[in-house]
């Protein structure tokens, strides 16, 4: 199924397995991962509420340590910044300062990623910056079966947790376990095996690198792929297993790089796997501006596995490899809006 089904999915599952857990944003459809459910649940457990970002998130958090379980949707991560105070200063805090005699079971769906020039406000991924604040559990799954699990174990997590979701990926297929599962926040999941270099990449970056993987393939090099898909908390060892065994990494961050998450894996890399290392890390993101609008500056804003190619052959000495024939930036051309 798609990812935006199994998006779906999971929220019924877990609707239907605890009454407590209920649906709410600026809009109910969130590009029809909210298909049927309040149909299904009604107007008390799936509704839209005005665009006032600041006071829908204390909304969900005044739920939450009342006992229930909500989930709020931010159509666009750049405007989850106008609840900011909500999310730093209280969300993040409450069950420390507390001492953990209130639980904070609140999840948080935000959107992430380009389509169609949508310009510097709307393009922002912001994962580094919100993994900085403690309390908060953030994550990006990239695959469908990945979101179906991770989205379960944040309803079910007495945490807030903060769900990042590509919407490039909404229309990605992959094979899902149909029946309740969840995925342990805080593990990393490889993606590919290859011996000559790893490639840790967060959400989009690993279709990108996927795609990297099969043209680098056809010249005898193999990626590893290791998918970061929690970014807070962050348990590096599969990472550290992967470099120590190739030698080689590039990490590939949805988002800029200047005091990023990126910047982050690369010195537990270095720190853990400084003697195995045979390169330098190539660290790859957003370009150092806000996003263009333009559809040809887009391009340059944002890698893509072409960019990965080029660290590749540059790590290990190739000459270039031919691109000429390949079709990138191709899941532009599929996206007609969130509506």
């Amino acid at each position: 199924m798609t990812y935006c089904d199994a998006i779906n999915l999971s929220l019924k599952q877990e609707m239907r397995r605890d009454d407590r857990v209920f649906v709410y944003g600026i809009e109910d459809k969130m590009f029809g991962s909210l298909a049927g459910i309040q149909e299904e649940f009604g107007l008390k457990r799936c509704f839209s509420m005005p665009i006032a970002e600041e006071s829908g998130l204390g909304i969900g958090l005044g739920a939450a340590l009342t006992g229930l379980r909500p989930i709020h949707n931010h159509i666009r991560v750049d405007f989850l910044l106008l609840a900011m105070n909500q999310l730093a200063n209280l969300v993040s805090s409450c069950r420390y300062g507390s001492e953990g005699a209130v639980s904070v079971p609140l999840v948080i769906r935000a959107v992430i990623g380009r389509g169609w020039g949508q310009g510097y406000q709307h393009s922002k991924s912001l994962q580094g910056m919100f993994a900085q604040i403690p309390g908060i559990k953030v994550v990006m799954p990239t695959t469908p079966n990945d979101a179906k699990g991770l989205l379960a174990s944040a309803i079910r997590e007495d945490n807030p947790v903060l769900i990042l979701e590509h919407r490039w990926l909404y229309w990605q297929s992959g094979q899902v376990e149909y029946e309740p599962f969840t995925i342990e926040i805080g593990k990393s999941s490889l993606k590919r095996k290859g011996q000559d270099l790893t490639v840790v990449a967060t959400s989009w970056m690993n279709v990108e690198a996927m795609q990297a993987a099969e043209i680098l393939s056809e010249r005898g090099v193999e990626l590893e792929i290791v998918d970061a898909q929690s970014v807070n908390p962050l348990d590096d060892t599969q990472i550290i297993g992967s470099v120590n065994k190739t030698g080689n990494c590039i990490v590939a961050d949805n988002d800029w790089l200047h005091c990023g998450f990126s910047a982050e894996i690369s010195t537990r890399i270095y720190e853990k796997c400084w003697s195995n290392l045979r390169r330098p890390i190539i660290r790859i993101g957003f370009a150092p501006i806000p996003c263009p609008t333009a559809r040809d500056l887009e391009n340059l804003f944002y890698p893509n596995a072409a960019s990965i190619v080029r660290g590749a052959e540059h790590i290990l000495g190739l000459s270039p490899t031919d691109l000429s024939s390949e079709d990138f930036y191709s899941h532009e051309r599929k996206f007609l809006g969130p509506f």
